[in-house]
């Protein structure tokens, strides 16, 4: 018996670039949606640590360190072929080690996506997206990108398959992502 397919579509960005809005917009359509982020915020509970960029930083970094640059991504495998879908979104590539795991466990089927947005407009986001790690003055929020740099985040955006903007409009935005993810919406049904 073959395996089972899974078209796996990932989004990198840099913070507040759009990924979370672009991943909504696929829940939206029925795709399933596997949120990184989602262990590093279920690894600060189970430690009964406060969610905020101090902690999530530090603990991102401790996994990273303890079981290698992919581990996150290792860890979402799991919740990846459990979902019973032909296509499934991850949400929050935050390096190259991570994309480099995707591709091993599922080849041509997976499809990285680069979400851009420029320094000023993404600061803008942050504020009012309100999430306990996203109360930052602007120069944490450059030191948080730093970090996630770090992680080999730039090099992951220098390799993805596909380029989406986010510099307009919400509306705009979230047309040009349902325009993207049509084309995988069909095999999902």
């Amino acid at each position: 018996m073959a395996a089972r397919k899974i078209q796996v579509l990932a989004f990198v960005g840099a913070p507040a670039a759009g990924k979370s809005e672009a991943a909504s917009i696929a829940a939206e359509m029925g795709i399933p949606v596997v949120t990184m982020g989602e262990e590093i915020r279920a690894e600060l509970r189970k430690r009964g640590l406060p969610l905020n960029d101090e902690n999530a930083g530090r603990v991102a970094t401790e996994l990273r360190a303890k079981e290698g640059m992919d581990a996150i991504a290792r860890r979402c495998l799991p919740r990846i072929k459990e979902i019973d879908k032909t296509v499934v979104l991850v949400d929050g590539i935050r390096g190259i080690a991570e994309v480099e795991t995707f591709k091993k466990e599922f080849g041509d089927d997976f499809l990285l996506v680069d979400i851009e947005a420029p320094l000023d407009l993404r600061y803008e986001r942050i504020k009012s997206r309100g999430r306990g790690d996203d109360l930052l003055n602007l120069e944490e929020f450059k030191k948080r990108e730093e970090r996630e740099n770090s992680w080999g985040m730039g090099e992951a955006k220098k390799i993805a398959s596909r380029i989406i903007k986010n510099e307009s409009s919400l509306e705009e935005f979230r047309a040009e992502i349902k325009k993207f993810l049509q084309q995988y919406h069909r095999v999902v049904r």
